[in-house]
């Protein structure tokens, strides 16, 4: 048998591997993959031989958002048993024997490992392969109403999920979410979710907007600064990762609002309208990755209480994951773009013949 993955080997090389049987310790389990999502992480590895600081000096397997079926359980007895379906959680908090951190947040563990990041050497090895094995820590059932494909959300569904809390609760608040992307697009989802009495939710791209507007937010122009500034948001939530996106949140709070960090920004030195948000009293927070929400996020998926239809605009088979990827750079054109590596329950002609019909409307 082949092991398909998709390996990055620097910028511009992203190649479709046959990998060996994985090999699982005692304390790992052995998932057949059903879907990844590519992250923006990932397209960075693929363009530019880094994500950030997490730069590649080795091949590396790509993908943090996965979902698939235990098909060997761990030696030791944790975990899930043999067929049980999972959506995998990727962090590995660790300590760095040097630098605090609030025990109770393992997000910010400052020794931490990711699936699929190149911020370690040797890099930690991501989900992209048809088999894999995990730490049986990593994987969580997910309830049978909750479709193999739509669990690959949980990942980035926590993060948005994540993102909203560290700004409280935002009962009959008014949201704005600064960026449509597919984070921003969740973020919106979970506002509605956390009862919300406004989301607005901004991008550039005429398809962000709709999407947003699908999910029953109010889409802006990001372009249009006169409409963003009149907003007078109790919270917003910056998912671009962009300077003018940055300069777009705080313009778009109230007096005393809170601006949620959650866009990735570049590094080094981030011009910003700091003036106005001290003039103004406003609370900014940062948010990196999630902690301990990933189950509330999956039930909140599997009971449809937590809405993303339309999210996923794109699940394409990942032995054209170079054409999946270059669709998933083009916010014009995609949204979250899923992965199928065929272990799942449907059909492989039907997910064929969908994957193929969908990769055909998107280059057409």
């Amino acid at each position: 048998m082949t092991n398909l993955a998709i390996v990055a080997h620097g910028a511009g090389d992203l190649r479709i591997a046959a990998l060996g049987e994985p090999v699982p310790a005692a304390d790992e389990a052995v998932v057949e993959v059903a879907y990844g999502g590519v992250c923006g992480s990932d397209l960075h590895y693929w363009r530019h031989g880094a994500a950030g600081l997490s730069v590649l000096r080795e091949p590396m397997v790509l993908g943090h958002e996965a979902s698939g079926t235990v098909t060997a359980a761990a030696a030791d007895g944790t975990g899930p048993a043999v067929g049980t379906r999972v959506a995998v959680h990727p962090l590995t908090p660790l300590a760095d024997g040097d630098t605090p951190w609030p025990h109770d947040r393992p997000n910010l563990a400052p020794g931490s490992t990711y699936l699929g990041s190149a911020m370690r050497l040797p890099h930690t090895q991501g989900a992209f392969a048809e088999r894999v094995a995990l730490p049986a820590r990593m994987l969580h059932a997910i309830p049978d109403a909750l479709s193999l494909e739509r669990a690959a959300l949980a990942e980035p569904a926590a993060v948005a999920w994540h993102g909203l809390e560290r700004a409280g609760d935002v009962r009959g608040a008014h949201v704005a979410v600064i960026g449509s992307g597919p984070i921003g697009l969740l973020v919106a989802a979970v506002a509605r979710h956390h009862g919300a009495a406004e989301v607005v939710a901004t991008d550039l791209a005429q398809l962000p907007r709709d999407l947003a507007a699908s999910l029953g937010a109010r889409a802006v122009d990001a372009a249009d600064t006169a409409e963003i500034a009149s907003l007078h948001a109790d919270v917003v939530v910056e998912s671009s990762g962009t300077v003018p996106g940055l300069a777009a949140a705080i313009s778009a709070a109230r007096r005393g609002g809170t601006v949620v960090l959650l866009g990735l920004q570049r590094s080094g030195d981030v011009a910003a309208p700091l003036a106005t948000a001290i003039t103004r009293e406003l609370t900014l927070v940062g948010s990196f990755r999630f902690g301990d929400e990933f189950d509330a996020v999956i039930a909140a998926l599997g009971d449809g209480s937590l809405e993303v239809d339309g999210i996923v605009t794109h699940v394409l088979p990942a032995a054209g994951a170079l054409d999946a990827f270059a669709i998933a750079a083009d916010p014009a054109a995609s949204s979250k773009v899923l992965l199928s590596f065929g272990g799942h329950e449907e059909a492989g002609a039907a997910q064929a013949a969908r994957a193929q019909a969908t990769a055909g409307d998107a280059l057409a």
